[in-house]
């Protein structure tokens, strides 16, 4: 019962979160193993920092998750993770992307943005794309929590955005190991980690609707061993398999069709 309201509300408001999804020895051991890939990443000549998302060097990106470690292929298809990508987005949909951003002290706020501007242009009439965000730290306005602005899922024009939006964006507080759930158009930024020395660590799983196409070419980065221990599943959600699109999984309405 607590999971239908929170999908309520992630279909009301934009975004939930939901708590204890993996306890805190586990987000622990997913945390150092992210550490871990962002070294394997560096090694492989992929660079973390400085790479032109941040304002400065104190944010760690670490791009391919999927490729670096097998624990992070199993929270991308995490049952209850796919559970909310689908009562958003409907059961067409792609795993666009797997990313890490590690908030450093120091870190300052990217550019204000929705994730689902960024892969389409406006309008933005419906959710064609959803992240789930893991937590692998406590995180709140301190050492830099992603800020959101509320109700900004409804916005279909970027000229709709209020005046001095980065001002009314509010941050998502959350403890190690839950998920937030947030709808792609939702407009948001990176929080300023401003704390002495506590490190803020996410993992974006990015997820859009069959029709665009995925961030990540996960047919270009990832190798014949990982591809191979891939369930059938698992490879038609990252657009492995010959499927072609050859349809909607939703036929357009006369009231959707933009003049």
């Amino acid at each position: 019962m607590e999971l239908e309201a929170k999908k309520r509300q992630l279909l009301e408001d934009g975004w939930c979160v939901v708590p204890e999804i993996l306890t805190r020895p586990e987000a622990n051991r997913v945390r150092e193993r992210l550490w871990q890939a962002a070294d394997e990443s560096e090694r492989r000549g992929i660079s973390t920092r400085q790479i032109g998302l941040d304002p400065n060097e104190h944010n760690v990106r670490v791009f391919n998750l999927l490729e670096l470690d097998a624990i992070f292929r199993e929270l991308i298809r995490h049952p209850l993770a796919i559970d909310l990508v689908t009562a958003l987005l409907g059961p067409d949909f792609l795993i666009s992307n797997f990313t890490a951003n590690i908030a450093l002290p120091g870190s300052q706020s990217m550019k204000l943005h929705s994730d689902q501007g960024i892969v389409v242009p406006e309008p933005w009439f419906h959710p064609w794309s959803i992240n789930v965000i893991w937590c692998l730290d406590d995180i709140d306005t301190e050492n830099g929590a992603t800020r959101y602005i509320p109700g900004s899922h409804k916005i279909r024009w970027k000229s709709e955005l209020p005046e001095n939006a980065i001002g009314k964006a509010v941050p998502f507080e959350a403890q190690a190991g839950s998920i937030v759930v947030m709808d792609g158009r939702i407009w948001h930024t990176s929080g300023a980690n401003v704390s002495k020395s506590r490190e803020r660590a996410l993992l974006f799983g990015y997820y859009s609707r069959s029709f665009i196409r995925p961030q990540q070419n996960w047919n270009a980065c990832l190798s014949e061993e990982t591809v191979a221990s891939f369930s059938s599943q698992m490879g038609a959600w990252l657009g492995l398999d010959a499927r072609a699109n050859v349809k909607l999984a939703e036929p357009l309405r006369s009231r959707d069709a933009i003049p």
